[in-house]
């Protein structure tokens, strides 16, 4: 489904001429390929999940946040702005975010569900938010409040 929308929305962005979405759009759709390929190579026809595509987008994203804090340190309001701007982009195609109210719900309700007493259960912890919160969750924020929770 999510294949389907980006396909559209590139050629929408090509009707309407909006370049900015178009060249995100073709930044997507090529890491996409990419990962792909990087899958039929381990024996998955299908290329990769969903969950796959949306764990890229939310990474695409990171990526772009990291460049905007260098970018704005550098002094380079114009990179800055182009940096937004693509995720702009990615985000539409990604499902709503949790807040970090809903996020620290999420990681108490994990931790009372498996039970994890000690900082050790950290690694099932995050596993489960991860399988459960793929593309809705920003695990950096979500990490941070198990480790708190849990120490």
């Amino acid at each position: 489904m999510l294949r389907s929308e980006l396909n559209d929305a590139l050629k929408q962005a090509l009707k309407n001429k909006d370049q900015q979405t178009l060249g995100t759009v073709r930044l997507i759709l090529a890491a996409l390929k990419d990962r792909d390929i990087a899958a039929r190579g381990v024996g998955n026809c299908d290329g990769i999940s969903e969950d796959e595509v949306l764990d890229m987008l939310q990474k695409m994203v990171k990526q772009r946040r990291e460049s905007i804090e260098l970018y704005a340190k550098g002094d380079r309001q114009d990179l800055v702005d182009k940096e937004q701007a693509e995720i702009d982009v990615i985000q539409r195609f990604m499902p709503q975010q949790l807040d970090e109210g809903e996020t620290r719900v999420a990681v108490e309700q994990t931790i009372a569900e498996l039970e994890a007493g000690s900082i050790k259960d950290m690694g099932r912890v995050m596993a489960a938010l991860k399988e459960r919160y793929a593309g809705r969750m920003d695990f950096s924020k979500a990490s941070a409040l198990a480790k708190g929770q849990l120490a």
